[in-house]
């Protein structure tokens, strides 16, 4: 398992949270599981910290994905209805609250991914701009007007297309992990907003800037 499929889930009155207390749907081929994680963890987010005491495994047809969570963070499955629903110790807790919803949107993202997948479109713009999947699907090289070589390794996890010379398709169960790859090969050359020559993701659009005349 990749590190980027082993995510770290990055204090009363009846507060819910919108997000955290809606329900995931999920199919018969999806486990949801939660088990104590071996070596608990300790995160810091602002003052405080939080222990990592939990492993959330989401299985499916196109792979698993885990995930460490807090020890204040419950999941239950219903196996015949198929729905999968998240709470929290304290839900009148500033942090419990805002990770409540966090952990719903994660395991709803799971879910998704490791049934149907995530992708990212990229689109090359500019004369001679394209990608190149190379070494059996291992390596993408890109060509934006630099004079030297540039491209990355595919992670463990992603699977990559090139359709056209032009556009690259990303795809994996992890989206975390789709889009940062994504992003990653966007920094060789961010759309420009004077002659809109770049690498675009999916439906990414800029507003061409006039050049000033002096």
């Amino acid at each position: 398992m990749s590190f980027a499929q082993r995510r770290l889930f990055s204090v009363t009155a009846k507060v819910r949270s919108h997000i955290g207390a809606a329900v995931v749907y999920s199919t018969p081929e999806t486990t949801v599981t939660l088990s104590a994680l071996e070596t608990p963890k300790l995160i810091q987010r602002g003052r405080k910290f939080l222990k990592l005491s939990q492993l959330v495994t989401v299985q499916g047809p196109k792979g698993a994905i885990k995930m460490d969570v807090p020890d204040f963070a419950h999941i239950k499955t219903d196996t015949d209805s198929h729905k999968i629903h998240v709470s929290v110790d304290d839900s009148s807790n500033k942090i419990q609250k805002a990770m409540w919803g966090t952990l719903r949107s994660h395991i709803n993202n799971h879910v998704i991914g490791v049934n149907e997948g995530h992708l990212a479109v990229l689109r090359f713009v500019g004369t001679g701009y394209r990608a190149q999947v190379a070494k059996d699907g291992k390596y993408v090289g890109v060509k934006v007007g630099a004079s030297i070589p540039q491209g990355l390794d595919v992670p463990e996890g992603i699977t990559v297309a090139s359709p056209t010379p032009t556009t690259l398709i990303i795809e994996g169960c992890n989206k975390q992990q789709v889009f940062l790859f994504a992003a990653k090969l966007r920094d060789f050359h961010p759309p420009e907003p004077y002659k809109g020559k770049g690498i675009y993701v999916n439906d990414e659009t800029i507003k061409i800037k006039n050049k000033k005349i002096k």
